[in-house]
């Protein structure tokens, strides 16, 4: 552990390093409960941070795409900034306009990945804590989470969250880091190799919403159910990739919900480095880091340019609030939400 710089307000932030016999290595902060960095071997045993992020805390300051942020209070889009819970409307932040259509998105205007958690080490594992008051950025209930990160010594970097609540609320935690596997974050991951555990994706509408319909991926080029280059089909003529720009879909990921299992795999051919992830949540979004637009200049100097990182996250559906046929969001007293991800690297 040691400080990692200040805030603007005077407090501290420190930043914690974890690293397995093996020689991975990451870094998270108490800033965002943020993963900084990680570093992996290639097949050739060379390191390389495969991460997009910034050199100093100055620059997770300003970072506005989520770049490795824990994305709370719920990730991913709810539409018109509202939802209904036991009959009462609560209004939040319309911080996203996809489309040109507003909507909240990734927990608001100042969500968990901008606030200060207090981080405790122990051996290869990290534990942050952060008390959410209630009616912070709207949402209701006094919510008490809990974030771990762990590094093992079989290659996998686990991420679980956990919460409780006070009052009823909704409640979406996801992790948001951008990989570019390559270790070289000036080219793009359009050569990278997907697959994907999933039969069915959610469409949405201009706004990025979904419609609430399960499609299937059979036949379109949202199917990664065999390993499937990035780029080959990311412009593809096809509405949902129109919408989006690209590859930032939510997909239905295959077994029972609530078990860890295998969700995505991704791979890039020229560093033979891969990444496997799993999860007890019914859905995965990929985001192939459309929007970026090189106007963020992170490490060393490089600005990240359009699909230079790509984002697994694991979740709940998008808008499940306003969605009765989706999975709950609904978070009550005596409950505890739990998430589990588990990221494993390796080279082939």
């Amino acid at each position: 552990m040691e400080t990692y710089g200040t805030l603007p307000d005077g407090r501290e932030v420190r930043i914690f390093t974890l690293e397995n016999r093996n020689g991975l290595r990451a870094r998270v902060t108490e800033y965002g409960a943020i993963l900084v960095s990680l570093e992996a071997p290639d097949r050739d045993g060379k390191l390389a941070d495969v991460t997009l992020g910034y050199d100093s805390l100055a620059g997770w300051l300003t970072n506005n795409s989520y770049l490795g942020a824990t994305v709370g209070r719920f990730g991913n889009r709810i539409r018109d900034g509202k939802f209904t819970l036991d009959g009462k409307e609560y209004s939040l932040a319309k911080n996203n306009t996809p489309g040109g259509i507003p909507c909240h998105l990734h927990g608001g205007i100042v969500g968990f990945d901008k606030v200060l958690w207090k981080g405790e080490q122990d051996g290869n594992k990290v534990v942050f804590t952060y008390v959410s008051p209630a009616g912070e950025e709207g949402y209701p209930g006094t919510l008490t989470t809990r974030v771990t990160y762990t590094l093992t010594d079989d290659n996998e970097l686990k991420w679980e969250a956990e919460a409780t609540t006070d009052a009823p609320t909704i409640l979406n935690m996801v992790h948001h880091t951008y990989w570019n596997l390559s270790g070289d974050p000036s080219t793009t991951i359009l050569n990278h190799v997907m697959e994907i555990e999933s039969d069915a994706y959610l469409p949405t509408d201009a706004g990025l919403i979904p419609t609430g319909e399960l499609a299937p991926v059979a036949g379109t080029p949202l199917d990664f159910t065999t390993p499937t280059v990035i780029g080959d089909r990311i412009d593809a003529d096809f509405e949902a990739l129109t919408l989006a720009g690209g590859y930032d879909h939510c997909w239905v990921v295959r077994r029972e919900n609530g078990t860890v299992r295998p969700a995505a795999r991704v791979s890039d051919p020229v560093s033979g480095r891969f990444m496997e992830v799993s999860s007890d949540q019914p859905a995965i979004q990929f985001y192939a880091g459309n929007f970026l637009d090189g106007t963020a200049e992170g490490r060393n100097g490089v600005r990240y340019a359009r699909r230079s990182g790509l984002c697994l996250e694991t979740e709940n559906f998008p808008d499940a609030p306003n969605q009765p046929s989706f999975p709950s969001s609904v978070l009550r007293p005596g409950e505890t939400y739990r998430h589990v991800m588990i990221h494993r690297f390796g080279a082939e």
